[in-house]
């Protein structure tokens, strides 16, 4: 006897909404890094076929951890920031509405440095660690963007309100509620 009832059955499996949780993630490194699919395949010499970085990106393939791995090395970054958060990949509500959060590296140097010293030591910190100096600007998390709001002795809100006032968050940057 079936005991699952038909809206049960409309619902996509759980491993279909990882798969299209990671894929956004990919779709969200690349992006980061300004590149085409088909720059991807150009780049890594066709090792990455741009049908299939597709295809990852999408749900629709399924990506083996190996692999995983080895796209997370391409894309030079730790295979934890292509991982989906176990909360609800696409939730934003810690961040205050942002839904990505980019500091442009080229404002921060031109902000007071008497009010962006705390930054400036924490950005240099993350590129430290991740070993990334040469770009103009620096994806952080949404538990740095909190952190960062405590050593600020602000919310998370207030401090964004900063960011913006020193014109530090870039573009790239996405608010949720469609202000820019």
């Amino acid at each position: 006897m079936n005991t699952t009832s038909a809206a049960e059955d409309d619902d996509p499996p759980p491993s279909r909404e990882y798969a299209k949780a990671l894929g956004a993630r990919l779709r969200a490194i690349r992006g980061q890094q300004h590149l085409s699919l088909h720059a991807v395949e150009r780049k890594s010499d066709g090792k990455w076929k741009a049908v299939v970085v597709g295809s990852y990106e999408r749900g629709d393939r399924a990506v083996s951890v190996q692999r995983l791995a080895e796209l997370a090395d391409f894309y030079r970054v730790p295979v934890s920031v292509l991982l989906p958060t176990e909360d609800h990949p696409g939730s934003s509500s810690a961040t205050g509405g942002l839904a990505k959060i980019v500091l442009n590296l080229e404002r921060l140097h031109s902000a007071p440095a008497d009010e962006v010293t705390l930054l400036t030591r924490f950005v240099g910190a993350i590129q430290r660690e991740r070993g990334d100096y040469g770009n103009r600007v620096l994806s952080i998390r949404a538990e740095d963007l909190r952190t960062l709001a405590i050593l600020y002795d602000t919310t998370v809100e207030a401090l964004t309100e900063r960011l913006v006032r020193w014109q530090v968050l870039a573009p790239d940057s996405l608010i949720l509620d469609g202000e820019p």
